[in-house]
């Protein structure tokens, strides 16, 4: 394809945030069971993303803010009543379902990482949200078993944790949900309209011709 007829979509904050959370999810998806430490950081590491992420959505590039992409309902309803024909519009950055896509992954990533250092603070009284096992029945309680009007501490503690451990769980699943459906949606529309959308998110390049908002 002729570099003159493409243009600069993608800044490179976008890039390197976008393939920065893929292997930074993967990192803390796989080490959950067995290495405590790298799921930890690796956690730590997303929420840094996410915080970069969501300001340059306020304050970066056109194609990277949230205004340019969160498209009213009634547009995003009809674009994919349109998918579903194979006549909807190319949009040069992202398309109403990608960008309603893009804000729930936000979302849910955001829930992902509160809930692993809720986690981490009631169960291992550890990281920024270690207050949590301590809250949970008092300093004097804590570390105590017995029944009675202070006792019961360390089990409300234990309870806390598993709360938040299967929020936690649950949340990721869910990323795995919008993960899958994001992968689907960008292959459908590599196929539809021919170009390499994930090619074009190293390069930062999209052809400009055909373009329909």
């Amino acid at each position: 394809m002729n570099t003159e007829n493409r243009v600069r979509v993608w800044d490179p904050l976008v890039r390197v945030f976008h393939w920065s959370l893929v292997v930074a999810f993967v990192v803390s998806y796989l080490s959950g069971d067995d290495f405590e430490t790298v799921h930890v950081w690796s956690g730590y590491f997303i929420a840094g993303l996410l915080v970069i992420r969501i300001l340059w959505g306020l304050v970066g590039t056109r194609q990277a803010r949230f205004r340019d992409f969160l498209y009213r309902p009634s547009v995003t309803v009809d674009y994919a009543r349109r998918m579903l024909t194979g006549s909807h519009p190319r949009y040069l950055g992202h398309n109403p379902l990608g960008g309603w896509m893009v804000l729930a992954l936000i979302i849910t990533l955001s829930g992902v990482v509160f809930s692993g250092m809720a986690t981490l603070g009631a169960e291992e009284s550890e990281g920024p949200m270690a207050f949590l096992a301590a809250g949970a029945g008092g300093p004097d309680v804590v570390m105590t078993d017995e029944p009675g009007e202070h006792g019961g501490g360390e089990e409300h503690e234990d309870e806390a944790g598993e709360v938040f451990e299967e929020l936690h769980e649950l949340l990721v699943n869910l990323s795995l949900l919008l993960v899958g459906l994001h992968i689907l949606g960008v292959l459908t529309e590599s196929l539809m309209h021919r170009e390499n959308l994930a090619r074009a998110m190293v390069t930062g390049r999209k052809r400009s011709n055909d373009e329909s908002e």
